[in-house]
């Protein structure tokens, strides 16, 4: 699966009968899936689509998702009130005597208020279920279009956090060659720094010493760091290349890669190895905001 962004944009637009209606769908980041929805008066029954389709797209994201529909121009038709209209030729019956008997006029007729309505015809059931169809047939082209968006933006990631993973393990390296790491250079280093315990205490015993000199080769040997920074390299490859929902995951190795620059940094007496790890925290904080992005 391909990596997706939480930030994106989509928006479609169509028509259904006599109506157009427009979807209009924006995304952020967000620690889980936020779907918030804006939909017109009256046709808040498509609340339960949103909210079903939206999580067979995206699982992380403050998602907005707005509906606006517009009727379009229509006839309009003339109704009878067939009540009023009895009701005038029925005066007009009983006032015969008393009222012009030439035949009622049409023109009359429109003049009489209630007589004739005009408006707009009624949808039937058909056509709002045919129009309702079409407006979620919409949104999923919508939420179609807001993924590939999203997933165009992950594949620009991929290539940006590869790269920062890329200059991790090149750091990684340079602290693992550096020549201070020597088995001599290691051990010259811990002859002189127990030389200065033994020049600073009158009377030392022998499992003091013992404990201090094994926790200056503690602090001498960045074996360790070293090994766990390869196996999060190597991870965030696998995750990277795996795709699909990563991003907590590779937030998670961002902390671990930030907690092994710590401990080379407060363990490092080389210059060399003191530069390299200040450029990993540098650049893990930049592979960190990236990853903040990820779905």
């Amino acid at each position: 699966m391909p990596l997706q962004s939480m930030t994106g944009f989509a928006r479609r637009e169509g028509s259904s009968g006599r109506y157009r209606w427009a979807w209009e769908l924006r995304s952020v980041n967000g620690k889980g899936l936020d779907v918030r929805l804006r939909l017109p008066q009256g046709l808040e029954r498509f609340e339960p689509d949103c909210r079903r389709l939206a999580p067979q797209y995206f699982s992380r994201g403050n998602l907005q998702i707005a509906l606006s529909v517009s009727g379009g121009e229509t006839a309009v038709e003339a109704v009878i009130n067939r009540g009023a209209l009895d009701a005038v030729l029925k005066l007009r019956e009983q006032l015969g005597d008393l009222v012009d008997p030439a035949p009622l006029r049409f023109d009359t007729l429109l003049s009489l208020r209630g007589i004739i309505d005009l408006r707009e015809p009624e949808e039937s059931e058909t056509e709002r279920a045919a129009r309702d169809d079409d407006i979620v047939k919409g949104l999923e082209l919508s939420l179609a279009d807001l993924m590939a968006m999203r997933e165009d933006e992950g594949a620009a990631l991929e290539k940006v956090l590869a790269a920062q993973v890329d200059r991790i393990e090149e750091l990684t390296a340079t602290v693992e060659k550096d020549p201070s790491r020597s088995a001599p250079a290691i051990a010259a280093r811990l002859a002189q720094q127990v030389a200065l315990i033994m020049d600073n205490a009158s009377s030392i015993d022998r499992e003091r010493l013992h404990a201090e000199v094994a926790l200056l080769a503690t602090k001498a040997d960045l074996r360790e760091e070293v090994d766990r920074l390869r196996s999060h390299i190597a991870a965030a490859r696998e995750l990277l290349t795996k795709g699909g929902p990563v991003g907590r995951k590779l937030d998670f190795l961002a902390q671990e890669f930030n907690r092994e620059s710590n401990t080379i940094c407060s363990k490092s007496n080389a210059a060399a190895v003191s530069a390299a790890g200040i450029e990993l925290k540098v650049v893990i904080d930049q592979f960190r905001e990236q990853v903040q992005n990820l779905e």
